[in-house]
């Protein structure tokens, strides 16, 4: 569930549910749809969320996809743990585990002001059986086992999880630390403590050291009526017993908690932890969480971006498709009707606008709408190939790919009713080899992107209302030219249509035989184009968020320009003016200016 959808849609709603309802529909629902056949290729479809190959960590004999975890806090059920390694995690922290369940007293939620999270004193936990029962069918990702009662449920779980994590409170001496490293055949054990006690239990940590693997440093909690209260930021004191820890212990540290923004965990990464578990930052600042983390911490390596000389294919693809769409548009201005249209249909258009000037009228307007929508489709290929696949990234590419081979299984469409125009023909055959030289020559385009976001401002907030609008515009899009297309391949025309024309499809037979099968290729073929369009459009909003990247907001802005001219004013240009047939395109008016309007900060360079 990506932020844009968390925060505007589910979030409001999810955190009036009774008890832990809200949080179990989420978790459950996400698992069941990363279980489904191809459901984590839809869930990264979604939000793209996996780490750049550069952020993975090799700690405790493990390798770790991305530094940053989940802690155990946030699922206590596991009802989510098939779907948080999709979202950008590393590693799941699982527990505290216990022998017997234990049902929380109450329900967990985040405080009034939003800037705490608050849990029953007494963790909630599913007990020693169940756990076991999930974790042996889930291990995508590193698991990091917290054992409440080590001395007895050790054994049961050796084979459970990669680490264990073990409060340093609940280890008497030494002897019951080895004892129980030697239970877990010496799997690497941490030895978990508050970062308020760092000062006061140094000395039995480096005791410890000598046995264990690692630290996990924990969030502080405020014990009141039965509950604890885990504020979501606590860096400074994190960071600062953090140092204390690396002065005086070589043991790698891991942190757990206390990170509310991307900020956070770089503060802590810059101090010295190996991995950052996230709590109620996770919850407060939604499922993103992890993947803005990674991308901020793409940004501070600071690369020099490579260019990708095989670049300038996709973007001379780009270009021709804007030149053609321009000639599209001048001939729906003037002759409407070509020569071999004519050739088609054994009738010129002179005769077919003395016999309705509203049937020529109609004709042109699909005309003009398939160049407003060609010429604005080049354009977003064209910044597509300047500024994500030139520099190597993997999302720009994977959007250009899917947008231009939809387009080109589109020229199927034209054949609906039989006629084919060997222009079409000829214009993607011209395209076709700039599209594989293209793809060969980036073949290399594999690198993940980097944002300067940093914290939850309000720009933030904004844009993923105007990331919303966004998605549901590439969506509506794509539904359009679904709809559009098998209208082309079937009906034609729509009841407005035939209105507009004040003729009957039977007459239009009686008339000239061949002229719907013009129409109708007219009609596919625009529905096809809509398609393609819409789908660039999506993955666009989708994968194309990172704060700084002012590009895409121009490439929403005046890549929307020539399709919503288009689409907008011909009607206005033929008279076609009926309110049920314009309400899509002032539906999508309107999503498209909202859109530009919320995120037109966050995409700012600073």
């Amino acid at each position: 569930m990506p932020d844009w959808s968390y925060h505007p849609l589910f979030k409001p709603w999810l955190s009036i549910l009774p008890g832990n309802a809200g949080r179990e529909f989420i978790h459950r629902g996400m698992s069941t749809m990363a279980k489904v056949p191809g459901g984590r290729s839809f869930i990264e479809f979604l939000g793209h969320m996996s780490p750049s190959e550069k952020l993975h960590r090799n700690l405790f004999g493990l390798h770790f996809a991305s530094p940053v975890g989940l802690s155990g806090k946030i699922d206590p059920q596991l009802s989510g743990i098939e779907a948080f390694p999709s979202l950008g995690f590393g590693a799941i922290e699982v527990g505290p585990i216990t022998k017997y369940p234990r049902r929380p007293e109450t329900a967990a939620s985040l405080s009034e002001t939003n800037d705490a999270l608050i849990l029953p004193e007494s963790a909630e936990t599913i007990g020693l059986t169940a756990t076991k029962n999930k974790l042996t069918k889930t291990r995508t990702v590193p698991i990091l086992l917290r054992l409440e009662e080590p001395i007895t449920t050790a054994e049961h779980l050796k084979d459970a999880g990669d680490v264990f994590i073990i409060e340093i409170d609940s280890i008497v001496s030494n002897d019951d630390l080895t004892h129980i490293k030697m239970v877990l055949q010496n799997k690497p054990v941490l030895l978990a403590i508050r970062h308020s006690t760092v000062a006061d239990n140094l000395l039995k940590l480096k005791s410890a050291s000598h046995i264990a693997d690692g630290i996990m440093m924990e969030e502080e909690r405020i014990l009141t009526d039965g509950k604890q209260v885990l504020p979501l930021k606590q860096t400074d004191g994190m960071v600062h017993a953090l140092k204390i820890i690396k002065n005086a212990i070589d043991l790698p540290v891991v942190t757990s908690g206390g990170v509310a923004e991307p900020a956070d965990a770089l503060a802590l990464f810059d101090a010295g932890a190996e991995l950052v578990f996230l709590s109620g930052g996770y919850v407060a600042s939604g499922p993103g969480l992890p993947k803005r983390i990674n991308e901020a911490l793409m940004d501070e390596l600071g690369e020099d971006r490579k260019v990708l000389p095989g670049w300038i294919w996709y973007w001379l693809f780009g270009l021709f498709i804007l030149l053609g769409g321009s000639v599209v548009l001048f001939f729906s201005f003037t002759k409407v009707i070509l020569f071999y249209d004519e050739a088609f249909m054994q009738m010129s258009r002179l005769e077919l606008m003395a016999y309705n000037p509203n049937l020529f009228k109609f004709m042109s307007h699909d005309r003009m709408t398939l160049a407003g929508t060609m010429i604005s489709g080049g354009f977003i290929y064209m910044q597509l190939a300047r500024h994500g696949i030139r520099y190597g990234i993997h999302w720009a590419k994977r959007a250009f790919n899917i947008g231009a081979i939809t387009g080109f299984l589109g020229i199927l469409l034209f054949l609906g009713f039989g006629y084919f125009d060997w222009l079409h023909g000829l214009f993607w055959l011209i395209l076709l080899p700039f599209y594989i030289m293209g793809y060969r020559k980036t073949r290399s385009a594999n690198h993940s992107p980097s944002s300067i976001n940093r914290t939850n401002h309000l720009a933030w907030k904004k844009a993923l209302y105007g990331q919303l609008l966004f998605v549901i515009l590439g969506f509506s899009f794509v539904i359009g030219g679904i709809v559009i297309s098998i209208i082309g391949a079937t009906s034609v025309f729509v009841d407005t249509d035939l209105t507009y024309i004040c003729m009957t499809p039977d007459q239009m037979r009686e008339l000239n035989e061949k002229l719907i099968p013009v129409i109708a290729h007219d009609r596919a073929g625009f529905g096809s184009a809509l398609f393609s369009v819409g789908l660039l459009v999506l993955t666009l909003s989708l994968w194309g968020f990172q704060e700084g990247s002012d590009w895409v907001w121009r490439t929403f802005l005046f890549g929307g320009i020539p399709a919503f001219a288009a689409g907008l004013l011909t009607h206005l240009y033929i008279g076609y003016i009926d309110f049920i047939h314009l309400l899509p395109a002032y539906f999508a008016l309107m999503l498209y200016i909202g859109g530009l309007l919320l995120t037109k900060d966050y995409f700012k360079k600073t």
